[in-house]
């Protein structure tokens, strides 16, 4: 579990674990991973960069929850925001898939779940590395879905709208600073459902993933009907 610590990957790490999964959450930093194992969210954690993961245990589910937005317009939009943009939200995901499948097509049983975005569906105006980087990683899930389709495996998506996270108060934060107006309340207005989502309704829309045999290469938004 990539990114377990905070946010949508460690509502994913609770979710797992009360259904019966042994949880390893991953991320950079050591405090957070730390307090969801004593928390009970998680069993073990490893400190490390999802691009170049330590040594992994054995698994069954790998989730994919890392991830990161840097809001510029694209005109201050330099190549390194773009290569960042990648890492966090492709790469970090390509690097630990591949450590993770070949137990899996071994095993004959594995589940890979990406956490993407809306982002991966549609356009947002000043996010462009982002919303480049969600795409693709919609686009590695296809694919990928497709070559492990004959051996147990699936890989899919779940594609939340604005949800309840840190990355999201830093968003928000923004605007409030730039517009003086409330910067949650602008999110929310941009939802049909006029609201803001939960980690938890993310982490069980990634529980159906992994209970779905015949669910493959999918994007299932949680969204409101936004997307």
């Amino acid at each position: 579990m990539s990114g377990g610590g905070t946010g949508i990957g460690l509502a994913c790490a609770r979710a797992l674990t009360a259904a019966g999964a042994r949880v390893t959450v991953l991320g950079r930093r050591e405090a957070p991973l730390r307090e969801a194992v004593a928390s009970g969210a998680a069993a073990d954690w490893l400190a490390g960069d999802a691009c170049a993961p330590p040594p992994l245990p054995a698994c069954d589910v790998l989730v994919n929850a890392a991830g990161a937005a840097v809001s510029a317009p694209f005109l201050r939009t330099d190549d390194a925001a773009f290569r960042a943009a990648l890492d966090a939200n492709l790469l970090s995901a390509v690097a630990l898939t591949r450590a993770a499948l070949p137990g899996m097509a071994a095993a004959g049983w594995g589940r890979v779940v990406n956490v993407a975005s809306t982002a991966s569906l549609k356009g947002y105006a000043y996010v462009v590395p982002y919303v480049a980087a969600k795409h693709a990683l919609l686009g590695f899930t296809r694919a990928l879905a497709l070559e492990v389709a004959r051996q147990g495996v699936t890989v899919n998506c779940v594609c939340p709208g604005f949800t309840e996270t840190p990355l999201l108060e830093e968003s928000a934060a923004r605007i409030t600073q730039k517009t003086g107006k409330d910067g949650r309340a602008a999110l929310a207005a941009s939802n049909p459902q006029n609201r803001l989502f939960t980690p938890e309704e993310v982490a069980e829309a990634v529980l159906f993933l992994c209970g779905a045999p015949g669910v493959n290469g999918a994007a299932l938004t949680v969204s409101g009907g936004e997307v």
